[in-house]
């Protein structure tokens, strides 16, 4: 956990102290839905930036060419929202896949729209019709990464689709 994480994560507590002290139970029963969805998201977001982390480094043992780069905190738009969040990045000469991922963190920041917990994006330089949009819903009881379609259906993201952007990205498909 960064500084910022673990500052905001003493304000929320600090927050919820002082609604139970003034009988806000409402106000201390969403700081802890926050809480507990921030550690969902945080979790989240890790996973699939470890994963994106592992395949990129497995690419550069292969092509000492490839650069991997990493940017936190980091801010990006989704629609009219501002997630804050990470940055991953891997280059090689003009190819570059990126991966976002973050949520909303402040008022400010706007909303995580139609129940997303958190919002990725994978960006490939130049090629714009490879780019996805993530967001983590809920299946069932359990949150997981799902594509965005063009049409609005969401399809469950997989390591397996991960592996198919890296492979775009290293020119093999």
């Amino acid at each position: 956990m960064n500084e910022l994480d673990h500052l905001w994560s003493q304000m929320l507590s600090s927050a919820e102290s002082k609604a139970l002290g003034a009988g806000r139970n409402d106000i201390a029963e969403y700081i802890k839905l926050k809480a507990a969805n921030d550690a969902i998201r945080g979790e989240a977001v890790r996973w699939i930036f470890d994963v994106f982390a592992e395949l990129a480094d497995d690419a550069a043992s292969v092509r000492p060419s490839i650069v991997i780069e990493r940017e936190h905190p980091h801010r990006f738009e989704r629609g009219t929202s501002r997630m804050v969040g990470s940055l991953v990045r891997a280059r090689s000469g003009v190819r570059c896949l990126t991966l976002e991922a973050g949520w909303t963190r402040t008022p400010s920041d706007g909303i995580m729209r139609n129940g997303a917990l958190a919002a990725a994006r994978l960006t490939h330089f130049g090629i714009a019709r490879a780019n996805a949009d993530l967001s983590l819903v809920y299946a069932g009881d359990l949150p997981i990464w799902h594509i965005e379609q063009d049409d609005g259906r969401r399809v469950p993201f997989r390591i397996a689709d991960l592996n198919e952007h890296m492979k775009i990205f290293l020119g093999e498909t």
